[in-house]
């Protein structure tokens, strides 16, 4: 249907008149009528009694009429409606963050950083999913920022080219354990370990065992580490860590209260620390208002 036929109705309604009704549209009659006849064989009725001077309306076609002019009402406020959807939109900050960055930074960086956006807070679409589907958001222009763990020497699998990244923080990934009797940790990677050591790792799709299995796969060889649990979730093994089951390679953000209270102690020496930064990434085609007041705050925090 051609909602230039509502409108053609409606002049015919008001009228019943085809040359007067044709002429306000400004077509011949014959157009007109073919048109005005296009609806009724579309809809499958007669909406105009033609054996009356002038036409009047059929039972069916008093009842289309409230129905034209509802669908004309809704037609016409729809650029109204969209202007104000594409205004939210762009006035939304939408973040990608990676679950254990979500959990355990995002919350008191967003708080502290508000205060330095230009116009005060603006509302955020948070997506918090493992890193790989971060980067898919990221890369389909679904998002606006990915917040993630990064490592100069792991290569980010956003092409630079198209994309700008500041440091807006510092963690580390530390092998933790659940302790034994007398604080000492139940495994470690220090020392020959027979039988193996069980290791809580990381699925394909997970950030921090990208940086893990790039950074320190070699000294887990030889440390006998072997998978115990797979996850994609650093909160995942960290409750597995806590039941003993093995050593977990977890962001030091994440587990802070658990290593101070010693419910998690360090499973190895300081030579498995991996120091690593928090990045905020953008796409490097300019963002919507809102998304460059919330870049300018970020480049500020983290100059």
């Amino acid at each position: 249907m051609n909602f230039l036929w509502l409108e053609d109705f409606l002049a015919l309604s008001a009228s019943g008149n085809f040359s007067r009704a044709a002429e306000e549209r400004h077509m011949t009659q014959p157009a007109f009528s073919r048109r005005v006849r296009a609806l009724e064989e579309w809809l499958g009725v007669v909406l105009f009694d033609r054996s009356t001077q002038p036409a009047t309306l059929t039972e069916t076609g008093e009842w289309f009429r409230s129905v034209a002019q509802d669908l004309m009402t809704r037609v016409q406020g729809l650029p109204d409606q969209a202007r104000g959807v594409a205004d939210a939109s762009a006035a939304t900050l939408r973040i990608a963050a990676t679950h254990a960055l979500s959990f355990s930074f995002l919350p008191g960086w967003l708080r502290a950083l508000e205060a330095r956006i230009d116009g005060g807070p603006r509302p955020v679409q948070l997506i918090s999913d493992v890193m790989q589907q971060c980067e898919a958001q990221m890369q389909q222009g679904r998002v606006q920022f990915l917040l993630c763990h990064a490592h100069e020497q792991v290569p980010s699998r956003l092409e630079p080219s198209q994309h700008l990244h500041a440091v807006v923080g510092r963690d580390a990934l530390l092998p933790v354990s659940a302790p034994a009797h007398g604080g000492r940790p139940r495994h470690t990677l220090d020392g020959a370990q027979l039988p193996a050591v069980p290791l809580l790792d990381y699925s394909a799709e997970s950030g921090i065992g990208r940086l893990v299995h790039t950074l320190r796969a070699a000294d887990l060889a030889a440390a006998h580490a072997q998978p115990a649990m797979t996850a994609h979730l650093a909160t995942v093994l960290k409750t597995m860590a806590l039941d003993g089951r093995g050593v977990a390679f977890l962001p030091h953000s994440l587990m802070a209260d658990e290593l101070a209270d010693g419910r998690l102690v360090q499973a190895g020496g300081e030579r498995w620390r991996i120091e690593v930064e928090i990045r905020l990434y953008r796409r490097a085609q300019p963002l919507p208002r809102a998304g460059e007041a919330f870049w300018r705050a970020v480049a500020a925090s983290a100059g």
